[in-house]
């Protein structure tokens, strides 16, 4: 019989092993906690979409649209479904689904995996995962400039460094409008320069070749006509709004008008926090305003503003920072030899974990349950501060043997404790002299 063929994962779409998650965890703690500081509640939309809900939200004429989305037809029933490629257009979904603004404005977030068809480069991948958030309702600078604020204790509490706030004001459809006709003017006088991607996006999208990095073209665009300039009155005053807020609060940020949107929902306010650190692909972080979009759904207008960052890329920057030290596997590890003392082991263990604590207990592998000796040898690389040890003549005397793990060896001690004490022993020794409080989601660096 032939041996079968190995199945590896899809190109683009990657597994995020155990040593790795100390990090992971580190951001997503961390994001949640500052979230949940400024007033923001979690929300949870599906992976899969109708179609319709991205080629309506983002544009039919995008990249992600055109060529980067992953859509198929139910072969069920034929609907036309998407794996969701962003956040956003979800998360407003299911406002207006269940008219979540009906009391007042909402500040939501989300964390997920998002599905993009596109080349694969360092901390971008076909399956990514994305926190982001959103805040419904709010038509002030003061909302905007709360979002970009939020995002950089995001940074500080990360330690992250040489991170930069890109920032930029787009106006309104009818300042867009005046703008893409005189760019389309201007570009098409220097047609001779444009790329194969400019060229097709001139009639589409001429605000993305703003956005090139094709540096024959640089010269070019950077004389094309400012959106800044076709700004009016009120999107004026909303801009100015947003840099006084953040200038108050000693924000640092660079004025960029070249930076524009994609996307066709965005008005107003838009943002990046950018990095050198990381090639090409330097955003880490990217928001802005999109009033426009609930009422492209069929809502009342309502005025909205968010962000989403793509967790690989910040975890790719903190990495450089050193490893999280590692957190502990568990508090207790059971060691035990004999069909009555793995008995006794799992009612122990049992118990143990009622009061709170983390226990791993010892299983036997194919080679066998294992020696005291490998056995001890696990409960140490397991990082617990106490092994509880079971063998028969623990059982003959009615109490197990515990032993502290992680003090110097001299200091090392071991117990001969009644298996109805056992328990209380151990928290007593966990949570009196270490306090505690099962709480393992507070990881540091080590360098």
């Amino acid at each position: 019989m032939s041996k079968p063929e190995k199945i590896v994962a899809i190109k683009g779409m990657n597994d995020i092993l155990p040593q790795d998650a100390p990090l992971w965890e580190l951001f997503e703690n961390t994001t949640e906690t500052i979230l949940k500081s400024y007033g923001y509640q979690k929300i949870v939309t599906p992976i899969v979409e109708q179609t319709a809900l991205f080629s309506r939200a983002i544009g039919a004429v995008t990249d992600i649209v055109e060529k980067e989305m992953y859509s198929f037809e139910d072969s069920m029933n034929g609907d036309q479904l998407t794996l969701r490629p962003e956040g956003t257009a979800s998360v407003v979904r299911a406002v207006l689904e269940h008219n979540l603004v009906y009391d007042g404005p909402r500040r939501l977030w989300y964390k997920g995996p998002m599905f993009r068809h596109e080349r694969p480069q360092r901390g971008r991948y076909r399956q990514f995962f994305q926190f982001g958030a959103e805040a419904i309702g709010f038509s002030g600078p003061d909302i905007d400039a709360e979002m970009i604020m939020m995002s950089r204790r995001l940074w500080d509490d990360l330690g992250l460094q040489n991170v930069r706030l890109e920032l930029n004001s787009i106006g309104n459809a009818e300042e867009r409008n005046r703008h893409r006709a005189d760019l389309i003017a201007y570009l098409e006088k220097h047609e001779d320069i444009l790329d194969a991607e400019a060229k097709r996006r001139l009639h589409s999208n001429p605000l993305r070749i703003l956005d090139t990095k094709n540096p024959a073209m640089q010269e070019m665009v950077n004389a094309a006509p400012r959106l800044l300039d076709y700004l009016g009155e009120e999107s004026l005053a909303h801009f100015n709004g947003v840099k006084a807020l953040l200038d108050k609060n000693a924000v640092q940020y660079t004025v960029n008008p070249r930076l524009v949107r994609g996307l066709d929902y965005y008005n107003r306010t838009v943002f990046e926090w950018v990095t050198d650190e990381l090639g090409a692909q330097g955003t880490i972080c990217a928001g802005g305003r999109y009033d426009p979009l609930i009422e492209t759904f069929g809502g009342k207008p309502t005025p909205a503003v968010g962000f989403a960052m793509g967790m690989e890329r910040i975890i790719e920057l903190m990495k450089g920072l050193g490893e999280p030290a590692e957190p502990n596997v568990c508090d207790v590890y059971m060691v035990h030899q004999g069909e009555e003392a793995q008995l006794q082991s799992f009612i122990l263990a049992e118990r143990i974990r009622d009061a709170g604590l983390d226990v791993v207990l010892h299983c036997a592998t194919p080679t066998g349950a294992g020696s005291f000796k490998s056995q001890m040898k696990k409960a140490d690389g397991s990082g617990a501060a106490f092994a509880v040890i079971i063998g028969q003549d623990e059982i003959a005397n009615n109490a197990a043997q515990v032993k502290t793990m992680r003090g110097e060896v001299g200091e090392q001690q071991q117990a001969a404790v009644p298996f109805e004490e056992v328990v209380d022993y151990l928290v007593d020794q966990i949570v009196g002299s270490h306090d505690h409080g099962h709480d393992h989601d507070h990881v540091h660096y080590h360098p």
